[in-house]
């Protein structure tokens, strides 16, 4: 093929060229999640009101009757943002290519670089259709939702740069795993009670939004009971830690998970009683990137697919002596 021809006169990634584009394909991820969110809180949802223009007949931000000029280019900033996310994505793409070049059996790392463009688009036609449904909360709620893969999933990614290909060794015991996957379940019931709540709540993202019509003490307390239960199982699990002498870089693992789900839990808490402050949404949905990244990372380290094969270029091979 013409193109992996032209990949292949790339220089070799380094290992620390590897390791800083999927800490960039995470960070991009997330990022735009949080971004999102100060799109709602400022009431900027619809200051791009068509899609994939800005207004009817530009793609960027014009005078507009009845659209602060403001809440047109934080709209649009956004939007802008995501063209960063999908350069990130392609990186990640050629940089794992790359790799597989020299070392052919890395399929498995290509296949993760391919879902960050792959999720990208997919993110922007939900986006659009957002838009175009005028954020009915439902659709801002499957928006936000929609992220949280990618963000897993990029965690992965990085982790593939660092790790071999064997078959996955697990270093817990398989009650262990089974505790880790009811972990992640109930992570992302967490992330999906969380957007009943802001369905609910005050920032819709534009005053003349439908809101979702429950009440918001009684969903705040179904997404503060499901991070109980997250918590729970964090703890079940640290005991089969225990019970196998997890390693020390799993145990950092375990506590940095701690850490973030602990203030996660105080910040969700203290925004609640403050009457639920702009700025703190958007450091709430900054927190709950940070658990997905946390999480990720326990899951990876708790297995081993032996030693990275991919951090150097493949040996050259002799060249045959001519006669």
């Amino acid at each position: 093929m013409p193109f992996t021809s032209l990949v292949a006169r790339l220089p070799f990634p380094s290992a620390a060229v590897q390791r800083a584009v999927g800490v960039a394909a995470v960070l991009a991820q997330a990022l735009i999640g949080v971004t999102g969110s100060i799109v709602r809180v400022t009431g900027s949802g619809l200051g791009c009101p068509t899609w994939p223009q800005c207004v009817a007949g530009s793609l960027v931000p014009v005078n507009h009757p009845g659209i602060h000029a403001l809440n047109q280019w934080i709209e649009f900033g956004n939007r802008l943002l995501t063209g960063v996310v999908i350069v990130v994505a392609a990186v990640a793409v050629v940089t794992a290519w790359r790799v597989q070049i020299d070392h052919p059996r890395r399929t498995r790392l290509v296949k993760l670089a391919w879902t960050m463009p792959g999720g990208v688009v997919l993110q922007a036609v939900v986006g659009g259709m957002t838009v175009l449904a005028k954020l009915e909360w439902w659709t801002v709620a499957i928006h936000f939702l929609a992220t949280t893969p990618l963000v897993w999933l990029a965690v992965l990614l990085l982790r593939a740069f660092r790790e071999g290909d064997e078959p996955a060794r697990p270093l817990v015991p398989a009650s262990g795993r089974a505790i880790l996957v009811a972990l992640a379940v109930v992570l992302w019931l967490v992330l999906a009670a969380g957007t009943t709540v802001t369905g609910a709540g005050p920032h819709s993202g534009d005053i003349n939004t439908h809101r979702l019509d429950a009440p918001v003490e009684a969903l705040a307390q179904v997404h503060g009971g499901l991070l109980v239960l997250y918590l729970l199982l964090l703890a079940i699990f640290g005991l089969q830690l225990l019970r196998v002498g997890a390693p020390k870089s799993l145990w950092q693992r375990y506590t940095a998970v701690w850490v973030v789900a602990v203030a996660q839990g105080v910040l969700g808490s203290l925004q609640y009683a403050l009457g639920v402050p702009e700025a703190m949404v958007s450091f709430h949905v900054l927190g709950a990137m940070a658990l997905i990244i946390a999480t990720a990372t326990l899951w990876t380290g708790s297995r081993d697919r032996g030693p990275a094969v991919s951090l150097e270029p493949a040996p050259k091979q002799p060249e045959l002596a001519t006669t």
